[in-house]
């Protein structure tokens, strides 16, 4: 439980409320972009720093174990200096990682500067939800939230692009150097117009949830992270599996028994947010491993090159943008389950849909299908990223906030895993598969994967019909029709 409510030590002006979606926004992309935008150019990188392809691993886990383990602890931190000195510090330290990561001369420094790249990355997205969240009230959040998603969506779709069109016509080092010029101009923005949200006092940081939670949740991240490689034994990852589960474990049943834990896990008694958070994970894991299937069935499978193969994902980010328009009409008129389970199957179906895009497929199809998918996906996600703080108290927000980001980096990691287990499972000779082979096989993963977003419609029967009401506004137009 929280000491004190929350309370604001500057008040947001009407100027701050309009761009304050424009800095989240911001920060969301840098995140989400950097995810992906290292792995196109990691041939480039390897050879000029003299290393194996296969040691750029380290360099791209890395920054996902650092946003594991700083992720928990993001709320605390937000609730103990507020949310304007530690959005504005997770800014300075992502933008002086990158900057640090594009002079690296050795793949050792290069590790060490992605690791602290991760520690500004992991408190950029909750502690600026979290922000949006107090600034706005809830009726109003799901204009805000689908402002902001909109650069989760498309940060990993650019990515690999720009990462391409960097390497090629620039120099590896601008991969990081991209970063400089955004996070400057956001640094100076968040100080003059971010509102600052802070705990009048706070509870001592739970230091040994922070060792049971983040140890487990970054070997958990690593073994997904490695998933499919020969570098580890099967029983190797068995093994560092048990451990991350029982270390999670560990801090479950510690948690319900320590005053102050780190993560509040009583919130799961919330059913609005058990489902938005345990559906999204679900809906994650479907989706997430579509990017890394769409790649190999378009270029392995149908020879288009990388630029070409982008294009055709690009019209997913137009309709990401397309639906942000509409998502607050459609909750209001149907509500939170109605809409999440109907749009669970619709995605489902668009996904297993990718399955019938073979060599003779006409272009215009692909470029439709990939604009509904794109459209779809994205209000599903801006419903749960909303749906997370419908029953949420402002004294929660920065738990809730944490426990979401923290659920979601897993999520997008399990994605990848999913997806090359349905890889290894359908393409039995990987990298050596014939154009036929990969066709035929990322046909049968999206099968897998669509199957995945049908069970997420299973979490959101669990939702009541009134579920959400407060965000969606559903209750205030059926009493006024």
């Amino acid at each position: 439980m929280s000491l004190a409510t929350p309370s604001s030590v500057s008040a947001p002006s009407a100027s701050a409320k309009r761009l304050l979606p424009w800095l989240v926004a911001i920060a969301f992309f840098m995140e989400s972009l950097d995810t992906t935008i290292l792995n196109t150019a990691v041939p480039a990188v390897s050879e000029a720093l003299h290393v194996d392809a296969l040691s750029m691993k380290a360099v791209l886990a890395s920054y996902t174990l650092s946003l594991a383990i700083f992720i928990p602890i993001s709320g605390w931190m937000a609730d103990r200096f507020g949310t304007r000195r530690v959005f504005a510090s997770a800014i300075g330290v992502f933008t002086f990682g990158s900057l640090l990561c594009g002079v690296s001369t050795n793949i050792h420094l290069l590790v060490a500067f992605r690791l602290l790249q991760g520690c500004g990355g992991a408190m950029m997205v909750p502690v600026g939800r979290l922000t949006l969240i107090r600034t706005f009230a809830k009726s109003d959040l799901i204009r805000a939230m689908s402002f902001v998603s909109i650069p989760a969506l498309v940060g990993p779709m650019l990515g690999p692009i720009a990462g391409g069109l960097i390497v090629g016509y620039l120099h590896w080092r601008f991969i990081f150097f991209v970063n400089i010029p955004i996070g400057l101009a956001g640094l100076l923005t968040v100080y003059l117009h971010l509102p600052n949200y802070r705990e009048e006092r706070t509870p001592p940081l739970d230091v040994l949830g922070l060792i049971l939670f983040g140890s487990g949740i970054a070997l958990l991240s690593y073994v997904l992270e490695v998933f499919g490689e020969h570098t580890l034994s099967s029983r190797e990852m068995s093994g560092l599996l048990v451990i991350s589960l029982a270390l999670i474990a560990g801090y479950g049943l510690y948690a319900a028994r320590t005053e102050f834990p780190l993560l509040q896990m009583r919130l799961f008694a919330v059913r609005t947010f058990r489902a938005s958070v345990g559906g999204g994970f679900l809906t994650r894991l479907a989706l997430g491993g579509v990017p890394f299937l769409l790649p190999l069935l378009y270029q392995v499978g149908l020879g288009f090159t990388p630029v070409q193969s982008g294009l055709l994902i690009m019209p997913q980010a137009i309709a990401a943008m397309a639906s942000k328009s509409v998502v607050s009409k459609i909750l209001a008129r149907f509500g939170y389950r109605t809409f999440l389970i109907a749009n669970a199957g619709v995605i489902a179906l668009l996904v297993a849909l990718f399955s019938a895009i073979g060599l003779h497929t006409p272009v215009w199809a692909i470029v439709l299908l990939a604009f509904c998918y794109g459209g779809f996906a994205s209000l599903q996600y801006t419903s749960l990223n909303t749906l997370v703080y419908a029953d949420i108290s402002d004294e929660e927000a920065s738990n809730a906030s944490s426990i979401a980001s923290a659920m979601q980096q897993l999520s997008i990691s399990f994605g990848v895993a999913a997806a090359g287990l349905a890889t290894a499972l359908f393409i039995p000779n990987g990298a050596r598969a014939n154009s036929l082979e990969m066709i035929h096989g990322t046909h049968l993963a999206f099968f897998f994967q669509g199957g995945l977003a049908i069970l997420s419609a299973l979490v959101f029967r669990g939702l009541h019909p009134g579920d959400g009401a407060k965000v969606s506004r559903q209750k205030v137009l059926d009493q006024g029709g």
